[in-house]
């Protein structure tokens, strides 16, 4: 399995535990400025969360995890009935940051189990549980990103074009990604491959992080526009597709940073494969289909300013939703640490988790 040896000294990391503290590397600040901003309140770690500070389904959960530990640290002096339900309270808080992506409602199912599956009556030594369930759930994380690296890495073959789309990079995960651990893995074998990072507006995470973290770790690695994809598809440089995800469901479907759709239709037109790499926290079995994905609908000054640059005439209306689902027909296959999903998704999902 990969280890972090190609990204070491050239992409920090987007969390850190320590000193029974959380920080957060400020992905708002990249990639001018590297900050790692200490989480002093559940409510500054929502706030993170909420405005991209952390992202990434897989880094969302994380940071969540370790969030309610900091709501809780300060807490445990409580009566236990009301210890749990401070948990129960604060659990709900954070997923309502972001509803789109599932592991944040996975991490917080995961701790909130702890305090129902102990009948301790002192916070204090459920709080250090807590603390050691966030730490399974950081380090699994990792363990998920290097299985997703060699099971897709010999999608990648010598001289490919790669398009991807927003961040599904080290920055969205505890380490090397989702959409691009394959990419690490096969650059760490010695694979001579592009990258083609669509720039993903409206708040630019291709070329802000995923053109940045991938140059950093010295893959080739060309920024596009958004509406440059059908061009570079049409003049045959992209050979494959790999995104990320914030939620499969039940069927197949995917949903993932607005603009993906559209590249699936595109591939699917110049028979393109076009994959989707995701953990298996991030299949959410009990939502059938796509139409039931709740879309995150962000405010439209996103669109109208650009960095601070006001863009559109004062009283432009806008819609701004975050993410989008591309059914799973346009899907190739599914990339997870434990194997390729395919067709027909509802019994190949189905069989991987009966199988797990």
């Amino acid at each position: 399995m990969p280890d972090n040896s190609v990204l070491e000294n050239s992409v920090p990391l987007s969390i850190e535990w320590k000193n029974d503290e959380l920080y957060l590397l400020d992905q708002t600040l990249l990639p001018h400025n590297v900050v790692m901003e200490r989480q002093e309140t559940v409510e500054q770690v929502w706030q993170s969360i909420k405005m991209l500070k952390v992202r990434g389904a897989p880094a969302i959960g994380v940071a969540a995890a370790y969030g309610l530990c900091v709501a809780l640290k300060d807490e445990t002096n409580l009566p236990i009935g009301e210890f749990a339900q401070l948990v129960e309270e604060k659990a709900g808080y954070l997923t309502s940051a972001r509803p789109t992506a599932v592991n944040l409602g996975w991490a917080m199912n995961r701790m909130s189990k702890v305090v129902k599956a102990t009948d301790l009556d002192d916070p204090a030594v459920i709080y250090n549980r807590l603390i050691g369930e966030a730490k399974r759930i950081h380090e699994e994380d990792k363990a998920l990103s290097k299985g997703i690296a060699e099971v897709g890495a010999p999608l990648i073959r010598e001289g490919m074009g790669i398009m991807t789309h927003c961040n599904a990079g080290s920055l969205a995960t505890s380490i090397l990604g989702t959409a691009t651990a394959p990419m690490y893995k096969a650059y760490e074998d010695g694979v001579k491959f592009k990258v083609y990072a669509n720039e993903t507006r409206p708040l630019l995470q291709g070329a802000r992080l995923t053109s940045w973290e991938l140059a950093k770790a010295g893959i080739d690695v060309t920024l596009l526009t958004d509406n440059m994809a059908a061009h570079m598809m049409a003049s045959g440089h992209i050979d494959m597709v790999i995104v990320g995800t914030d939620r499969v469901v039940a069927n197949g479907d995917v949903a993932n940073k607005i603009g993906t759709l559209g590249i699936a239709i595109l591939a699917n037109y110049y028979e393109i494969p076009f994959f989707v790499a995701c953990p298996s926290s991030t299949i959410d079995m009990d939502t059938q289909s796509g139409d039931h994905i709740p879309i995150e609908e962000r405010e439209g000054d996103e669109i109208i300013h650009v960095f601070g640059a006001q863009v559109a005439a004062n009283g432009t209306q806008t819609r701004n939703p975050a993410f989008d689902v591309t059914p799973s027909k346009l899907v190739s296959g599914i990339i997870t640490e434990s194997g390729m999903i395919t067709a027909p998704y509802d019994q190949g999902l189905k069989e991987f988790f009966e199988g797990k």
